[in-house]
């Protein structure tokens, strides 16, 4: 019986020891990076009703404080960050997702691209990196679609080459 007793309290100084439950938690902590892929990741599938607008959409351009049905991927970008708890960004406007301090070479998933368009000369689409793998770039963007427009009806997950992306910002870990 006292050889039980050892053996029992034994098994449990190595659950103890182990974090089997004892006070100590085994799951890692989501990063800022990982919370804006997870929330972005979420709203895949989320739909255009008419041009520019949905009542989730609404809410996507209500964050950067547009009232009005309008393009929507840096809405999209913004209000992304606003639900992981970043107070930055909140703009409207692609381009100024992408300001000099923000600009990064290597992203991190959880950062935003950028796509410039000569014919508009300045960045006008923009979206969340989910993966970075060999050439591939793998997103979730607002006001896409399953071709990659930038005045889509849609949130999508999409798989871009390296070469088509401008730019990239970091709004977590950056100043």
């Amino acid at each position: 019986m006292g050889a039980i007793k050892v053996c029992i309290v034994l098994v449990c100084l190595a659950a103890a020891g182990s974090g089997w439950g004892f006070g100590r938690s085994t799951l890692k902590e989501e990063t800022g990076y990982e919370r804006v892929v997870r929330i972005a990741r979420k709203e895949i599938s989320v739909r255009e009703i008419s041009e520019n607008s949905s009542p989730r959409i609404r809410e996507y351009l209500s964050c950067v404080g547009i009232k009005e049905a309008a393009p929507w991927c840096a809405s999209f970008v913004s209000w992304c960050h606003k639900e992981a708890g970043f107070a930055q960004p909140r703009t409207p406007w692609s381009p100024s997702l992408f300001p000099k301090a923000r600009v990064v070479k290597e992203p991190l998933p959880g950062c935003v691209f950028g796509i410039y368009f000569n014919a508009l000369g300045r960045v006008a689409h923009c979206g969340v990196v989910v993966k970075l793998h060999g050439g591939n770039v793998y997103t979730v963007e607002g006001n896409t679609s399953v071709a990659g427009s930038r005045e889509g009806d849609g949130v999508y997950a999409r798989v871009r080459h390296r070469r088509t992306i401008y730019c990239y910002a970091d709004w977590i870990g950056r100043i």
